[in-house]
């Protein structure tokens, strides 16, 4: 534990109040702006797409520039991009609002490396718990996103505008509280460094192949049916304030058990911890699928929060064995790209499946993947005992 740990804890709950603000009002904000109706998410995509496009970039800076540079550059993104978008509402401009959307995503695709960071910033020991701290970070981004995005929408006369603009205001603070942070110094790249494996090597090995498995799936899975949660319940008759204290509950299942996540992962090992994960969205499927009540929504929400928090937190923490420090950035770049593209095809399946075929199909459709990442988890169980 050290006070570099909790600033940067502190810069991913400030991180998750851009993202959960940036989702929650870009769909409304794209609704008023959009030409045709079906166009109204685009913006939402948007913020997925563009993280997935600015991965490898992001990696390329991490390289050449370490890890305090690189978070700043992203968080001077966040800056602009909070800007643009305002400017966009305020001009009813729907191209230039999905030109902000896909532009933060080299925001998005930064902040999603706090958490490797978490590692570099304690000894090896301490290392899932560290990561599980500094995912901890993000009930921040759950209690503070949705009420700021209710406070500040009608502060000035076009709606939204004072929402993107206070995100402006946000990216300033991180910024302010990222430059307190100290990360281990780059290292030297010189002709004769250690170049790492080729990441054909590095992908290939068991322990890569099951952490990104584990962080695209849970993503996956969580996105497909978070997202079309507020449309399942719009269509049973419920109003958006119980749409509301579900996703809320569901973010802080999300990032409430980052608190002892490491722990676990310490106490019983990280595939075990992993299989909880799976066992926990499997019974958020089975809760989803006996009724339609409030109490089932809620609770089938609140397991895909958890669920995930031990998918993703025990594949972070298993990538880091899968991996050189000369191949870090490389190797996380990967794995996030993974992430977003699993978040971009879900975000367009989940709307098209709820819509069409139904929210107990939809939840049937998520059991292949969790079924997937059983089979995965004893693959690598039985390959290597010791890590089971």
């Amino acid at each position: 534990m050290n006070r570099h740990l909790l600033l940067l804890a502190l810069c991913q709950g400030l991180f998750l109040v851009n993202n959960v603000t940036f989702i929650a009002i870009n769909g409304l904000v794209g609704l008023q702006l959009a030409p045709e109706g079906w166009m109204a998410t685009l913006p939402v995509m948007g913020y997925v797409v563009g993280g997935a496009l600015a991965a490898p970039l992001v990696a390329r800076t991490q390289t050449h520039y370490g890890r305090a540079v690189s978070f700043q550059i992203g968080l001077a993104v966040a800056l602009g991009s909070a800007l643009l978008a305002a400017y966009a509402a305020q001009t009813r401009s729907f191209s230039l609002l999905m030109l902000a959307t896909v532009v933060a995503g080299y925001y998005n695709a930064n902040g999603q490396l706090y958490r490797f960071a978490a590692a570099e910033l304690t000894r090896p020991h301490w290392q899932e718990k560290a990561v599980s701290l500094v995912l901890a970070g993000g009930l921040l981004g759950a209690v503070v996103g949705p009420n700021m995005a209710a406070w500040t929408r009608t502060l000035l006369p076009t709606p939204f505008v004072a929402a993107y603009l206070t995100l402006a205001l946000v990216a300033l603070l991180a910024m302010g509280v990222m430059a307190l942070i100290r990360f281990p110094p780059a290292p030297v790249r010189t002709r004769h460094a250690p170049q790492g494996r080729p990441m054909g090597e590095i992908m290939r090995q068991p322990v890569f192949i099951v952490a990104t498995l584990g962080a695209a799936i849970g993503y996956g899975v969580m996105n497909l049916l978070m997202a079309a949660t507020p449309l399942a319940m719009q269509v049973m008759g419920f109003e958006f304030g119980a749409t509301a204290l579900v996703l809320q509950w569901h973010v802080i299942g999300m990032y409430a058990p980052g608190f002892f996540t490491g722990h676990l992962i310490r106490r019983f090992g990280v595939l075990r911890v992993m299989g909880a994960g799976v066992l926990l969205n499997v019974l958020c499927v089975a809760v989803a699928l006996s009724g339609v009540a409030l109490h089932h929504f809620l609770a089938a929400l609140v397991l895909l929060g958890v669920g995930w928090n031990f998918l993703f937190t025990g594949a972070t923490t298993l990538a880091l064995q899968a991996y050189r420090p000369e191949e870090k950035d490389r190797a996380q770049a990967a794995i996030n790209f993974c992430v977003f593209a699993t978040m971009a095809v879900t975000s367009f399946a989940s709307g098209a499946l709820v819509t069409t075929q139904g929210w107990s199909w939809l939840n049937y459709g998520s059991m292949p993947a969790l079924v997937l990442m059983a089979l995965a988890l004893g693959w690598l169980a039985l390959r290597r005992p010791a890590a089971a």
